[in-house]
């Protein structure tokens, strides 16, 4: 059974968030699956350039860190600190400039000054360790990087839907609709985490940061003292994997709810059954039940049983959203 930490968001009308193109979580999510045996998702294409692209003997140097039973990376060995930096190459030159004692200090405090045994090769020769981590991530990103810079136009794009979404009131849609390991209900965000733990965003900024390797992406980091922030899948990434343009949307209401949900809004400008929703909008029914379950999930609209039919209508929220966004 999957279990999951919980991010206690508050009201999110209070929520201050920002969108981050940092390639250092894109990176680490490539290296869990291709040499860590964590699945993200990532394209079978992908995972077998990146497998020849490292020395050989990777996978046994990464396998502390993803050890099921103590599956964790130090902060000195993120390529995600600061946040904010999102020049790879900085971040990985100040990975190779790890001190030994630096990184057995973390290890130390990590593990509660006992530290398992799975680390012990890294805690025999922390510098020897370190080059080689460094020179993995080197290549990894080496061979990955021209497909970061063809996602360029997906990251943008990812950053106006969210903006859009925060200016409209629709931030619960995209909290929703995060990717398939991903759950958002009323205030609280719920992530797969072996470990799972709860905490409270307090008054920190939430970081939303646009993954470019596979639909099952998941990577977070709750504990910081200036933000929290979520790593979740790029909408969009079947346009890298068969190599299409990818396209900037212009229907405002479509970039922020999707395709289909922004289907159902038009359609409900006046009460409709959802046999018809479904017929008018070339979907199956379970597709069309999904999706005005989200909708109702976030008050944007109603459903009633009248007789043998569910009729479904626009709030008062939702009527608004439609009319903010299609101006």
């Amino acid at each position: 059974m999957a279990r999951f930490s919980e991010l206690c968001l508050g009201p999110l009308d209070t929520v201050p968030v920002s969108v981050v193109a940092q390639p250092g979580v894109t990176l680490m999510s490539l290296v869990a699956d291709a040499l860590g045996s964590r699945s993200q998702g990532l394209h079978p294409t992908w995972r077998r350039a990146l497998r020849s692209a490292v020395p050989e003997g990777a996978e046994t140097v990464l396998r502390p860190l993803f050890t099921r039973e103590y599956s964790m990376v130090p902060d000195c060995l993120t390529p995600t600190a600061p946040l904010w930096e999102t020049d790879l190459s900085v971040q990985l030159e100040r990975l190779a400039d790890v001190l030994p004692a630096q990184l057995l200090r973390e290890l130390e405090t990590d593990f509660g000054g006992t530290v398992p045994r799975q680390w012990q090769s890294v805690v025999d020769r922390p510098k020897a360790f370190i080059q080689a981590y460094a020179a993995i991530l080197g290549a990894v990103w080496e061979a990955f990087g021209p497909i970061w810079a063809r996602a360029g136009s997906l990251l943008a794009q990812e950053t106006e839907r969210v903006g859009v979404a925060v200016v409209s009131n629709a931030l619960p849609l995209v909290l929703a609709g995060l990717g398939p390991k991903i759950r958002f209900t009323g205030e609280t965000l719920y992530v797969p985490d072996p470990h799972p733990e709860t905490f409270q965003r307090g008054a920190r900024r939430v970081a939303l940061v646009p993954i470019v390797s596979g639909y099952g992406a998941s990577v977070f980091s709750f504990d910081r003292s200036d933000a929290v922030w979520f790593g979740y899948p790029v909408p969009g990434l079947n346009t890298l994997w068969t190599a299409q343009e990818a396209t900037v949307e212009r229907d405002r209401l479509k970039l922020v709810v999707g395709a289909v949900r922004a289907g159902i809004l038009r359609e409900l400008a006046r009460p409709c059954t959802m046999g018809l929703l479904a017929a008018t909008l070339n979907c199956t029914p379970a597709t069309v039940t999904y999706h005005c379950g989200q909708l109702e999930a976030a008050g944007l609209i109603t459903r009633e049983r009248q007789g043998q039919h569910v009729v479904a209508r626009h709030t008062a929220s939702g009527g608004a959203l439609v009319t903010l966004l299609s101006g």
